[in-house]
């Protein structure tokens, strides 16, 4: 049995020898998004920002903390704000168009990224706020006996 038996070699084009081989085969494609959903999630110590296609695959994410703010800063409108411009950038080579909004949580920073998607120059086609809330709360403890 000999070294090369068992291995597949597989053909590689001789017009892509130069270019990388296999690698710079592969065909890259640019998605085309026209309509998108933003989803913010706001809570008191951050806010996080995500676009996603009709289909729920994330085109582009962002959150304050990952902008370079640090504690207590990240839950601030301005933060919220920049965020949000943050986003738009990066989902900008989507061609987005239409923008539902989805605002879930309560902080200080809800207005100001919603108003930071809607000075963006987008669409904005729906605003939903899915904030959870409690219906009953939770069972109270049974009566201490002593």
């Amino acid at each position: 049995m000999s070294e090369t038996e068992g291995v597949q070699k597989t053909p590689v084009d001789p017009a892509l020898a130069g270019k990388g081989g296999v690698e710079a085969a592969k065909k890259i494609s640019k998605k085309q998004v026209i309509n998108g959903i933003a989803h913010i999630s706001v809570s008191y110590n951050n806010t996080i920002i995500a676009i996603a296609d009709t289909k729920g695959e994330i085109l582009s994410w962002s959150s304050a903390g990952a902008l370079g703010f640090k504690g207590t800063k990240k839950s601030t409108p301005y933060a919220a704000n920049l965020v949000a411009k943050s986003v738009v950038e990066k989902a900008r080579k989507y061609n987005l168009v239409n923008l539902k909004i989805i605002v879930k949580g309560v902080g200080p920073g809800r207005e100001s990224a919603v108003r930071g998607l809607a000075g963006s120059g987008l669409n904005i086609t729906g605003l939903m706020d899915k904030t959870p809330t409690a219906h009953n709360g939770v069972k109270s403890p049974k009566p201490r006996r002593v």
